[in-house]
Formats: structure tokens, C-alpha cells, sequence
């Protein structure tokens, strides 16, 4: 990586820290992100507890910042791959701040996406998953991007949901507790796809926290709440599939 590109990464996660900093310091509208998300009565969104996950993608953010910085790291390949496309997420992340605090929900969806994308094309040029790494590049590198995918994930799903409430979809007649019902199994799916060919740890263990705060959230909709618990316990047994295979190819073979 070049000197360039690993300062405009620096100065992308201190950007990123500091608008999502003061949009609830100041905050932007005079509203704290929570309470512009408290204003859709929607069934597909966790416990505020939920949102605390925040500071692990923030503390993931930082560890990647300092360790594509290290001299050692100027060679590695992986790293290069990524290119511009961490700023580009950063920046995604912190115009996205404004445009919800302010209401311009259309736009956030679109930013929210351009996100997600971001950071899927992240995952696969790192080929996380695939790849046999130190420990200290899978914790500093790895690792956060699943954490950031993974919640990336939910959130864009919720941001949708958000939007088609403030345009007042009426969801082709369909009881919005079932749309929250089908949105959890598309979740869901995709967890299925990712432990079945990437065997990823990290972002599974998001889902399930994700999917734990939406049947706490919504206990007083039965039909949601234990959707939630279902879909949260049959995550749980994708990554226990995933711990065992782990297990069972680094355990030595018995004579």
C-alpha cells in the first residue's frame, strides 16, 4: 500500500469516529440517531442494547487503521486489493449520519446500500474465510469486517423497512408482523450462504446478537418474538456446524 492511500485510511476512521461522535454530542437536528429510528413502529428492529455493537465496528475500524499502517504492512497483497474502497465506506458511513438525523430517508437507503456493497466487495477481495493468516491480521482485519458486514447486513434490511413505513407501504395486504417474519428467514438465508462457504464465525455471532434484540424488542408481538427465537436458535446451530468443522480439520488424526 502506498503512503497515500494508508493516510486517507486513517483520516477515513477519524472522520467516521467523529461525525458519529457529535451526531449525538450536539445532536445533528437537534435529534440523537436512536430517536429518529424511535419514530418508525416497525418489527424489524432490535433492543436499543443492540446498537452498543457500534463499538466493536468502531474499535475494529481503529485496529484496522493502525495495523495497514505498520511498515510490515506495505507488501501485503490482501491489503492492497482493498484499494480506496475502505475510505469509500467510511465516507458512506459518516454522510449516511446527517441524512437520517436531518430525515432524508430516500437518500439514507441508497447510501446504505452503496455501503453494504462496499464492504461485501471488501469481504471478497480479502477472501475472508479462505485464507490462512496470522492471528493478528485475522483480529486486526478479518474480523472486523465480518463484525461490520454482519450488522451492515441487518441494518440495510431495517433501513428498508424504515422507508417503505415513511412512504406507507401497505405491503400488498400482508400483515406487517409476517413481513418481519419473512425478512427474518432472508436473513437468515443469507447466514446459511456465508456459514456454508466462508465458515465465518464473526459474522453469525452478529446475527444471533441481531436476531436475539428483535424478539426481545418486539416480545409484545408473539409472532415476531418467537420467529426471532427460532431464527436466532437455528443461526445458533449454524455456527456450533461451524465450530465443529473448525475443530474437526485442525484436530490430529487418531491412529
Amino acid at each position: 500500500m502506498n503512503r497515500f492511500l494508508v493516510w486517507i485510511n486513517i483520516v477515513a476512521v477519524i472522520v467516521t469516529l467523529v461525525v458519529n461522535g457529535l451526531a449525538n454530542i450536539i445532536p445533528f437536528n437537534g435529534q440523537t440517531t436512536a430517536a429518529v429510528s424511535d419514530k418508525f413502529p416497525v418489527y424489524f428492529v432490535p433492543a436499543g442494547y443492540v446498537f452498543a455493537i457500534w463499538g466493536v465496528i468502531y474499535i475494529g475500524l481503529i485496529a484496522f487503521g493502525v495495523y495497514q499502517a505498520l511498515p510490515r504492512q506495505r507488501d501485503n497483497p490482501r491489503l492492497k486489493r482493498i484499494g480506496y474502497l475502505f475510505a469509500l465506506s467510511c465516507l458512506a458511513n459518516s454522510v449516511w449520519i446527517p441524512l437520517w438525523h436531518y430525515e432524508f430517508f430516500t437518500l439514507t437507503v441508497v447510501v446504505m446500500l452503496a455501503l453494504l456493497l462496499l464492504l461485501i466487495a471488501i469481504y471478497l477481495r480479502l477472501d475472508i474465510g479462505r485464507r490462512h493468516i496470522t492471528a493478528i491480521e485475522k483480529w486486526c482485519v478479518d474480523i472486523p469486517f465480518s463484525i461490520y458486514l454482519g450488522w451492515i447486513s441487518v441494518a440495510t434490511i431495517a433501513n428498508i423497512t424504515d422507508l417503505l413505513y415513511y412512504w406507507k407501504w401497505d405491503g400488498f395486504g400482508i400483515n406487517p408482523q409476517w413481513w418481519a417474519v419473512l425478512l427474518l428467514m432472508a436473513a437468515s438465508a443469507i447466514s446459511l450462504a456465508v456459514s456454508m462457504m466462508r465458515r465465518d464465525i464473526a459474522f453469525l455471532l452478529v446475527i444471533i446478537w441481531a436476531f436475539a434484540g428483535i424478539a426481545a424488542k418486539q416480545a409484545s408481538a408473539p409472532l415476531v418474538a418467537n420467529a426471532a427465537w427460532l431464527m436466532t436458535a437455528l443461526v445458533g446451530l449454524m455456527l456450533l456446524g461451524v465450530v465443529y468443522r473448525r475443530v474437526s480439520r485442525n484436530s490430529p488424526a487418531v491412529a
